[in-house]
């Protein structure tokens, strides 16, 4: 893998808004609406900056993959974050779904434990380049430098089909939480 520049941003965005146009966790938060697939971009574009900023943006070496890492522990309020936290209210959320993604923070932050996190924001493969070995790669990947800075990997999913794939990867269920969907809970321990 390797690590996205600035340049690589409206690629991330792209491969991310086609993974998600249908994740139950994302569209939670998004306004339904017509303009959802520019909503979801928003949301993608809000994520990569957050991650460049307290985190790690990376690409697979063929660049059809991306993964956005952020390092809770380094998040820190900017006026930089606030600014972009403001666009993101209001070009993704909207006032309602606001205090939606408010509250859903909120109660996914309680489930994250008290110790260095290697947090797996999300991750993504173009949609023709799925089921090619391109997102095990990647994920590999990832758990090898949440390894290498001795920090457990943790991340949520919505989708009950990657489960399974993250379990091969010695990925456990740790929280189960009902938001009007499923959201779980998933951590690599250290090896």
């Amino acid at each position: 893998m390797i690590k996205a520049i600035p340049s690589d941003k409206q690629l991330v965005v792209n491969i991310l808004a086609d993974s998600f146009s249908q994740n139950q966790s994302v569209n939670f938060i998004i306004k339904q609406d017509r303009k959802k697939g520019e909503r979801i971009k928003a949301l993608m574009d809000y994520s990569f900056d957050i991650c460049f900023l307290f985190g790690e943006v990376y690409l697979s070496d063929d660049k059809k993959g991306c993964a956005l890492i952020l390092y809770p522990d380094k998040k820190k309020t900017t006026f930089r974050s606030i600014y972009l936290d403001g666009k993101l209210a209001i070009k993704c959320l909207g006032i309602k779904n606001l205090f939606k993604a408010m509250r859903r923070e909120a109660v996914i932050s309680k489930q994250h434990p008290n110790e260095l996190m290697y947090y797996l924001w999300f991750i993504g493969v173009s949609i023709v380049h799925q089921h090619s070995g391109i997102g095990s790669n990647l994920l590999q990947d990832v758990m090898n430098e949440g390894s290498r800075q001795k920090r457990a990997v943790y991340l949520e999913t919505s989708t009950l089909t990657n489960i399974p794939w993250y379990q091969h990867f010695g990925f456990t269920v740790y929280q189960e939480i009902d938001m009007g969907y499923k959201l779980f809970f998933l951590t690599k321990a250290l090896l």
